[in-house]
């Protein structure tokens, strides 16, 4: 356990160096959710209503923050079917990434009502989801070995990303479509955290911890599996 800490810092430490010297990657990471949050909140976000009242924005950035924990998991995929080493340092620029997300959020109005203990908690199950979506693309990573197929996550990541409560409340779709949206594990930490947040459309906060759980308990496994398998 000693020499995977070492060695785990040493890879997360090489990672980070690389980001140090790719500045404009880092850039274009951290800036794509925040010109999605202005398209939404002030060219699209106009003529959302909310059924129970509210302002869409306190809805939507919540949302946005969930959805930015799962944008990301296609850079980690091409990275790791071309090495390894990226989950902690992916970690710390998704965390980073979240708190330029969360000044966006401040500048275009929204707020968080009850209190930094329940708005950190909040953080911290966006941080949970982050992580187990991490463990998602380091096992397709090593699964394909190919950095090509990295267009055949794309197109996978977004319509987990709209067919969710992140944008629109799911009782507002077709009823097939908002089930399918009430099940997303992205939704159930966008209402989780929106509750925290004492934002409108919030849930309970258990569906929040167990997705992660379940996504974690089932990825690690199959990603160290298939790391072993690759060693041979």
């Amino acid at each position: 356990m000693r020499w995977a800490l070492h060695d785990g810092w040493v890879m997360t430490r090489r990672e980070l160096a690389h980001l140090r010297r790719a500045p404009g990657q880092l850039a274009l990471t951290l800036l794509f959710p925040v010109l999605l949050v202005l398209m939404f909140a002030y060219v699209l976000g106009g003529g959302m209503r909310l059924a129970g009242g509210g302002d869409y924005r306190e809805y939507l950035l919540p949302g946005m923050y969930a959805m930015t924990m799962l944008f990301g998991v296609e850079s980690t995929f091409a990275a790791i079917a071309a090495d390894t080493g990226r989950a902690v340092a992916d970690l710390l620029t998704s965390a980073l990434g979240l708190l330029v997300m969360l000044g966006c959020g401040l500048a275009v109005g929204w707020r968080f009502h009850d209190g930094p203990a329940a708005a950190l908690t909040a953080v911290g199950l966006l941080l949970w989801l982050r992580f187990a979506v991490l463990w998602v693309g380091i096992y397709l990573g090593l699964l394909s070995g190919d950095p090509q197929l990295l267009v055949a996550v794309q197109i996978l990541v977004w319509p987990v990303a709209f067919l969710s409560s992140a944008l629109a409340a799911p009782h507002d779709m077709p009823a097939w479509l908002g089930a399918l949206a009430h099940w997303n594990p992205l939704s159930a930490t966008a209402d989780a955290t929106r509750a925290l947040f004492g934002n409108p459309g919030g849930g309970a906060t258990w569906p929040a911890l167990l997705w992660p759980a379940v996504l974690t308990a089932v990825f690690v496994p199959l990603s160290v599996r298939q790391y072993r398998r690759l060693s041979r």
